[in-house]
């Protein structure tokens, strides 16, 4: 077995961002830039109006009050369209173009406007109320740098840049394969007791999406190793990345490296000193990587949110490390000392801090769904009493 942060450190070097494809702005949210983001033009391309108001000469008003005629106006996208004569004003709106001539905007608020004859009481004093062309940003600048995820914020100035379409990591495609004779679609149940709802398979799809992953497919196996394997090659096939569940152990029905023995299966690790998920491993196979996680849920889910998570991001396009932001926080129940191996303790976010979950079986899926954060227990460590801060990870 290999340390967590050894086996964190290979998926790490292996999780290399995939080929670059275009997509439009509309099918961009949450994909990973591959290239920098260049604006085509200035923002804005003209000086505009920054309210309501009158665009008038700074000069005409220079003396204090003075009536001036309003010769026009001033839409946004629709500008004067011709340049302003001194001793006149333009009735001007935000976001409209200032006439050619004009070097301030005074407010709405400050100005009487009577029959096409607008008075200004005083010189007008503060901000001038005028956008200056390229203020924001001029034709050729970098806004945005390759491999940022992209979000709301960033979509609105990639659409202001004009740009149609950017240059995104492809989303990994995960094919996902849950075995076991066991397993039965759920609501398809035979009844007996014989068989259990296959459950893992739509947490690690929901993992692999928020993560940046697109599930190419999710299938249910029985443990016949001549369709396990035929299923094995379907699924390198179809997905940059494969995730099998179960038949991790040494049983006569445990497949889950063998089904992916005639695709040149080479493992980079084959188990982690981590509890739970001992078993988990990760390997090659037919020029594609291939994750095995253990049966059981919880186990399944925590190995996949430590070691999948930051797989999927990195061939995104993200930093792995970004999956694994532990952070500090003060403990509201005590913990017992923790044995020679890494264990992960399901807890829940309190106001105060965080508490472990009581149910800490690796077969629990009620426990499981209350859990939101990963306390983490390096080998060793010592009882920890209530207010000791621990290592968290959103889970």
């Amino acid at each position: 077995m290999i340390s967590f942060d050894d086996a964190a450190a290979m998926v790490s070097g292996l999780a290399r961002p995939l080929a670059t494809e275009r997509v439009g702005l509309d099918q961009a949210d949450g994909r990973v830039l591959a290239v920098p983001l260049v604006a085509r033009g200035a923002s804005p391309a003209v000086a505009v109006s920054a309210m309501d108001g009158y665009a008038v000469r700074e000069a005409d008003l220079s003396h204090g009050s003075v009536s001036l005629p309003v010769v026009g106006v001033a839409y946004a996208g629709q500008g004067f369209g011709q340049p302003l004569a001194p001793g006149a004003c333009v009735r001007i709106y935000t976001g409209a173009p200032a006439p050619a001539g004009a070097d301030r905007v005074v407010m709405q608020e400050a100005v009487r406007d009577e029959g096409g004859v607008a008075y200004f009481a005083e010189a007008p004093c503060g901000g001038r109320h005028v956008r200056a062309a390229g203020c924001d940003f001029r034709a050729g600048d970098e806004l945005l740098a390759a491999g940022l995820r992209l979000t709301p914020q960033r979509l609105i100035a990639a659409a202001a840049a004009d740009q149609a379409e950017l240059a995104v990591v492809a989303r990994p495609r995960v094919m996902i394969l849950s075995t076991g004779d066991e397993l039965h679609e759920p609501g398809q149940g035979p009844g007996g007791g014989a068989s259990i709802p296959e459950s893992v398979s739509f947490g690690l799809a929901a993992l692999v999406r928020a993560w940046g992953g697109e599930v190419v497919g999710r299938r249910r196996l029985g443990d016949d190793l001549s369709l396990l394997q035929a299923a094995a090659g379907e699924a390198l096939q179809a997905a940059d990345l494969v995730v099998v569940t179960g038949g991790a152990s040494v049983g006569q029905r445990d497949h889950a490296k063998v089904m992916f023995a005639p695709f040149g299966l080479d493992c980079v690790f084959a188990k982690v000193a981590i509890k739970p998920g001992k078993p988990v491993w990760l390997g090659r196979a037919g020029g594609k990587l291939v994750v095995g996680l253990p049966g059981n849920p919880t186990a399944a889910l925590v190995t996949a949110r430590l070691l999948l998570a930051p797989l999927v991001a990195g061939l995104g396009g993200q930093a792995p490390d970004r999956a694994l932001a532990w952070r500090w926080a003060p403990l509201t129940q005590a913990l017992e000392a923790c044995g020679d191996r890494e264990t992960f303790v399901r807890g829940q976010r309190l106001a105060a801090g965080v508490a472990p979950l009581s149910d800490q079986d690796s077969s629990s899926q009620r426990a499981l769904a209350l859990a939101d954060v990963l306390i983490r227990r390096r080998p060793g460590d010592l009882a920890a009493a209530i207010g000791d801060r621990v290592e968290v990870l959103e889970f």
